[in-house]
């Protein structure tokens, strides 16, 4: 049964949730009359039980039972972690 499950690759754009990601996934398709390739994004709520999903990682997200209204989608693995910027002025390290 778990090989059956959607899998999809995609970056958190969010993780200010507890226990909850938002994972955009891009794609491209083509436009069913005029035949131009169109890109196109869909944002999926998954379930990050321990927290260590941060915004900017790439991530593979599995369909999954309902943990509430809008999330049924979890982090199955982080594929490559985000690259963290020290933001604190030069000032204050001194």
């Amino acid at each position: 049964m778990e090989a059956q499950r959607k899998r999809l690759i995609g970056q958190v754009v969010s993780d200010k949730m507890d226990k909850t990601v938002v994972v955009v996934v891009r794609r491209t398709r083509q436009h069913p009359l005029y035949g131009k390739v169109i890109r196109v994004s869909k944002r999926y709520k998954a379930h990050d039980e321990n927290n260590t999903c941060k915004v900017g990682d790439q991530v593979r997200i599995v369909e999954s039972r309902s943990y509430s209204k809008d999330k049924h989608w979890r982090v199955e693995e982080v594929i490559q972690h985000a690259v963290q910027i020290d933001t604190t002025p030069l000032a204050a390290q001194e």
